[in-house]
């Protein structure tokens, strides 16, 4: 999806129609996915036609940085009675003069509290250039401001133009959700039973039963999970993906120089392999140096290169084909200690290596601080993008997107808006290590991550996502789901309402006058067992993704 508006309002309209209970009575907005992310010439139209911005200039006003006020003026509009517990979704275009780019930053200052950055863009100097973010508020405002300034306090000019602001109620923007988990999650089937000349048979018994999921959603996993019987099955019964927490980084398989061991890895994978269950590879290297093992950080020029070289080729030989996804350079737009050493192409060779190594794995650069908030600097969502982009264009062959998803409190416009604009990117979407700081308590946690799993779930470009969650004696890295009898938290209970919530589960029915049974299914794999009279017949299906209805034939 290359700077493409999102899905077209009349087909979400039709659905919302057709397939939504809530539709008799809905005439709230449909969500605009829309998103650029190249300079432009000229603006676009703005979305929502400008919702409650419509026709409305904006105001020029001191520049604050901190509590002081600068001696120069950047644009803001001025809000009236924003609505508590509201969703409002922003974007505008931006132009700057004065600087041959730009981090812009998106600001609101209410009566009683600032929320310091609510969407951002790295603007360039000649063209426009698209921010997308959104905000929630926790108090009702009579009057607010919605401020865009340069983020590093300096004087540059800077002109918007086709701005937006629009609301949704809660009930508004889970009808939206909804509607993408209707057309993106689930599919129309239609099964068709017949005798063994044709006729078709009404009245047929049928018995539908989802077997396994197509949306992989699982877990991080330890060592701890090994000869732990209750831990394997409580993660069996509920997950179909996993991501080894430590034991595949370079400190835990190669200590000392030269001595590889990949004892504990390879017993966690005859676990996963055990159960089908699919597995990222976690990761390859680690740009932090805080954990690059001691022995790698004394080493510089050829000696690195060959140590670098020898640990693709031993972990990709070793596990060819074995993992969907390998984390190549992990947080690269953080720390860049291979390149300081090893030069400006050091992570574009690890990507051409690893793939040789192992062509049918996806080769995924993952980060955090890219969906969980729009303030750090070093990984908003334009240097993501522009960090993806200047290494496709020295031919790095790189096919995923892995955000890591450490939330404190969520803001759910803004990472919905982080995803539109990543989206146009073209490459699939995973959330990597999703949970919530422990500094907001486990009943918090619960209601934050329910927020962030609807989010990534109800997004066309994610395909996948995974929780930072593995147990051990003492706890988890930040968010357990159950205590250490296995007992649900509330983050657990969170996790398995919506697993329910997002399957088909077993259905019965009777074929109709045509002799079919039609139902709106979830993407997997499916059994169905079909009784006319004496006769019973028992039979397969896959339900992949697609926008026609799946037809499916069975003969008693």
């Amino acid at each position: 999806m290359k700077d493409s508006p999102g899905f077209c309002g009349f087909w979400v309209f039709f659905f919302l129609l057709c397939c939504c209970s809530l539709a008799a009575s809905y005439g709230g907005p449909l969500y605009d996915f829309t998103a650029y992310s190249e300079c432009k010439a000229q603006p676009e139209e703005p979305l929502y036609q400008g919702g409650i911005l419509k026709d409305e200039p904006p105001i020029m006003r001191p520049s604050i940085i901190g509590e002081t006020a600068t001696g120069f003026y950047t644009p803001a509009f001025v809000l009236n009675n924003l609505t508590v517990g509201n969703i409002y979704c922003f974007s505008t275009w931006i132009r700057i003069q004065g600087s041959n780019s730009a981090l812009i930053r998106a600001t609101l200052k209410t009566e009683n509290r600032t929320y310091d950055c609510i969407g951002t863009v790295l603007a360039k100097d000649g063209c426009w250039s698209f921010l997308k973010g959104g905000f929630v508020l926790d108090s009702p405002s009579n009057l607010s401001l919605l401020i865009f300034q340069n983020s590093d306090g300096k004087d540059i000019d800077i002109t918007i133009a086709s701005a937006s602001l629009q609301p949704f109620t809660d009930e508004e923007w889970r009808i939206n959700q909804q509607y993408i988990i209707n057309t993106q999650r689930k599919r129309a089937v239609t099964i068709h039973v017949s005798d063994q000349q044709g006729n078709r048979l009404q009245g047929a018994a049928i018995t539908i039963d989802q077997v396994s999921k197509d949306f992989p959603f699982g877990s991080a996993i330890a060592h701890t999970i090994l000869g732990n019987s209750p831990y394997q099955n409580w993660f069996v019964e509920r997950f179909n993906a996993a991501v080894f927490e430590n034991e595949l980084k370079w400190y835990a398989t190669e200590p000392d120089q030269g001595k590889t061991n990949y004892t504990t890895a390879d017993h966690m994978l005859e676990f996963v392999r055990a159960h089908q269950i699919i597995t990222r590879g976690h990761n390859i290297f680690w740009e932090d140096p805080k954990y690059t093992p001691a022995w790698v950080r004394n080493l510089t020029g050829p000696e690195l290169k060959s140590a670098v070289n020898s640990r693709i080729q031993s972990l990709m030989s070793k596990y060819k084909e074995e993992f969907i996804h390998w984390d190549v350079s992990n947080e690269m737009l953080h720390w860049d200690f291979y390149e300081q050493r090893l030069g400006p192409d050091a992570t574009l060779h690890f990507y051409e290596t690893a793939h040789e190594a192992d062509p049918l794995a996806t080769l995924v650069m993952n980060e955090f601080n890219v969906v969980e908030t729009c303030s750090d600097v070093k990984s908003t969502v334009d240097t993501f993008i522009e960090r993806i982009r200047d290494l496709e264009h020295g031919g790095m062959y790189m096919n995923g997107i892995g955000l890591e998803s450490h939330f404190t409190i969520p803001n759910p416009p803004l990472m919905r808006a982080v995803l539109d604009k990543l989206a146009t990117l073209g490459l699939p979407i995973w959330l990597t290590e999703v949970d919530i700081s422990s500094k907001v308590g486990k009943e918090l946690q619960g209601v934050y991550l329910e927020q962030v799993l609807r989010e990534g779930f109800s997004h066309p470009w994610v395909n996948g996502i995974m929780l930072w969650t593995a147990l051990h004696p003492k706890g988890c890295y930040q968010m357990c789901l159950t205590d250490e009898n296995f007992k649900n938290l509330p983050a657990g209970d969170v996790v398995d309402n919506l697993l329910k919530e997002w399957e088909t589960g077993e259905m019965e029915g009777v074929t109709d006058e045509y002799g079919s049974y039609s139902f709106y299914g979830f993407l997997g794999e499916y059994k169905v067992n079909v009784g006319y009279g004496n006769r019973t017949a028992d039979s397969t299906f896959s339900l992949n993704r697609g926008d026609e209805t799946r037809h499916f034939s069975i003969h008693l």
